[in-house]
Formats: C-alpha cells, structure tokens, sequence
C-alpha cells in the first residue's frame, strides 16, 4: 500500500492566511495574489513567525543561493510583501525588519 506524504495547504498566523496551491494570502476579507518567491518566502515567515529569520536563511530557502550577492532582491520582494500586508508599508506591523539579523512575522491577535 502507498502512503501519501501530508503537506499543508495553508499557512495561518493571526488574521493572515496563506493559500499554498493557490498563491494567495489573504488578511480578513482581502486576499492577495502572491508571486511564487513572495508564497515561499511569507511561508518561510509565518512557519517562524515571532522569530528572526536570518536574510542568509532567507536567500538559500527562497533563491537556493549560498551568496547574499545581491541581497536587494531580498528587499524587493519584502517590500511588496508588506505593500500587500500593511496598513503602512512605511510603518511595518507584520513583517518587521531586525536590523543586522533578518525579518520577522510579528504575530499578532
């Protein structure tokens, strides 16, 4: 008899809730369609969420990349996450920068 693998299909962290198969995160009644690296990297984030994920953990989980050669890609695709997540993108309360370290899902009620 085969066993099949389980594999989650969504991700929820507060009132965020990330679709897997169908790229989508949806915040209360908004749902937004993701790119393939922003569903990887929110589900890198919210799998931590309340803790540092490190910009070098990021890039080999995201890009497959050892390098943090261009990590303005990282940062690009940060700030469409939160011009997607936040209120105020310019004032993060979800995905918040830890400078030096990384990023990190503040999980929220």
């Amino acid at each position: 008899m085969l066993h099949q693998k389980s594999v989650k299909k969504q991700l929820q962290v507060g009132n965020l809730i990330l679709d897997l198969e169908k790229t989508t995160l949806t915040k209360g009644k908004t749902a937004f369609h993701l790119t393939p690296k922003e569903t990887r990297l929110m589900a890198l984030l919210m799998d931590n969420a309340g803790q540092i994920v490190s910009r070098d953990q990021m890039m080999k989980e995201v890009w497959h990349t050892n390098g943090l050669g261009d990590s303005r890609t990282l940062d690009v695709h940060i700030r469409w996450l939160r011009q997607k997540v936040e209120d105020n993108p310019n004032i993060p309360e979800y995905i918040l920068t830890r400078r030096n370290l990384g990023y990190e899902l503040r999980v929220k009620d």
